[in-house]
This record gives structure tokens, sequence and C-alpha cells, in this order.
């Protein structure tokens, strides 16, 4: 029932994407290009994404858990960190330079564009880069306690 759920929401977040026209990085682009043609599709689709989202997730924070009826534990108090900055920056100038983020770019994979071939191989260098680093690791500290050590 489990892999039922997330293909038939697989299905609806790709069939979204197709249709708001965020696999075609044009879009994005335009979204970014506040100095010239700028185009507000894009703020429309992520508002559509939240006003969907907002009630579950109003109802997994009330009740602590999901629709399905899973355990869930929403937190606001993660800190803003090293490794989160450099992540988030990264992710920022790939999506501006580009015009792809990862769920539409694994999208356009699925058609073979050149553009989203290079894409998928920098995801999946950068997911094994991130793992090699180890830019968070847990490390002992004293009496046997472990503590977060950040390399950024």
């Amino acid at each position: 029932m489990t892999a039922l759920v997330a293909l038939i929401a697989g299905l609806l977040f790709g069939g979204g994407l197709l249709l708001s026209g965020m696999t075609d990085p044009a879009n994005v682009l335009a979204f970014l290009d506040v100095g010239g043609h700028w185009s507000p599709s894009l703020a429309f689709t992520m508002a559509a994404a939240i006003a969907i989202a907002l009630p579950a997730f109003a109802s997994a924070r009330r009740t602590g858990r999901s629709l399905r009826g899973a355990a869930v534990r929403i937190s606001n108090l993660r800190p803003i960190d090293g490794p989160l900055v450099w992540g988030s920056s990264l992710f920022g100038i790939g999506w501006g330079l580009s015009g792809v983020c990862p769920g539409p770019g694994l999208i356009l994979v699925a058609t073979g564009a050149p553009h989203a071939i290079v894409f998928a191989i920098g995801y999946i260098v950068g997911v094994y880069a991130v793992d090699s680093l180890s830019i968070r690791r847990t490390i002992g500290g004293p009496c046997g306690t472990t503590q977060s050590a950040s390399f950024f």
C-alpha cells in the first residue's frame, strides 16, 4: 500500500511539474530574471503547491501523524549551520545557472535531452561528493557522548 501511495504521489508531482511548465528551464530562468522579462508563473506554481501541502502539514503538526497514520515529527528547531548554507548556496547557484532543479531535472532525464543528462551526472556526482567528504560526522565526545562536527 505504501508503494502504491508513493507511486500515485510521484505521478501527481511529475504531472504537476509538466503541467506547470517547470520542466522547461526557460520558464524557471524567466522567473529568476527580475531585472528583465520577469515571468510570475513559477510564483503561482509555488503558491499552488503550498496551498495543497499546507493542510497536510497542519494536520501532521497537530496530530503527530501523517494522513496515512504514520508517526511524524515536524520541528522548527534546526539550526542554520555551515552545511545548510553551503548546500543551499550551491543549489541556488546551480538552479540559477541552469534553470533545472532536481524534480524537473529527473523528469527531463526521461526525455533524453543532453542538458538533462549533464544535470543528472552533476546531481549524482554531487550526492557522492557530499557522502565522501563527510560534511557532518559524529565524533566521540567526553564520557562517551556524541558531538556533531561541522567541517565548514
